[in-house]
């Protein structure tokens, strides 16, 4: 049976210790998504309108969830401080007819080091959702923000990983 790694034989919790394991290549995907009813969609879409008043969303968040991959060892305990190499957020605005639609973020994660960057880049995606949602709140307070998860991972001990559509 697999054991957790950041809790000693006696429970405890603490830092995993990466001393001995050599560097290598690791690279994270991750991915939120935020259901927007039909009418934030339009105001999503439309980007005249007064939903934009505090500047362009999707550039907003994407600002912050590199910033929020950067700062994952001062929010998540026991994370290592990790030099990234590379962090980018993409989003996406997608229509699903009469229902509304959603806004598809992920972001990628790269280093070369020697432990893995998933929580960099799943801490990217939520705090990029978090902004899209602080921005539109105004407009519609039933935003949801779901599916937060990885992706995909390479590198490490453990080798790749791809999520199953």
């Amino acid at each position: 049976m697999p054991k957790l790694t950041h809790f000693d034989a006696k429970g405890r919790q603490h830092m995993v210790d990466v001393t001995d394991k050599p560097a290598s290549q690791r690279q994270a995907v991750a991915e939120a998504l935020i259901r927007l009813s039909p009418t934030t969609l339009a105001l999503v879409e439309d980007r005249q309108s007064t939903a934009y008043q505090k500047g362009d969303i999707f550039a907003i968040a994407e600002t912050a969830g590199i910033m929020a991959a950067k700062q994952t060892p001062n929010l998540i305990p026991l994370c290592h401080p990790l030099p990234l190499s590379h962090a980018k957020i993409n989003i996406a605005l997608h229509t699903e007819g009469a229902s509304g639609g959603h806004i598809r973020i992920t972001a990628e994660c790269r280093l070369s080091g020697q432990t893995g960057v998933e929580m960099e880049a799943l801490t990217a995606v939520t705090i990029s959702a978090l902004t899209i949602y602080d921005m539109l709140k105004a407009v519609d307070k039933s935003l949801v923000i779901e599916g937060i998860r990885l992706l995909e991972k390479s590198g490490g001990k453990s080798g790749d990983y791809r999520a199953q559509k």
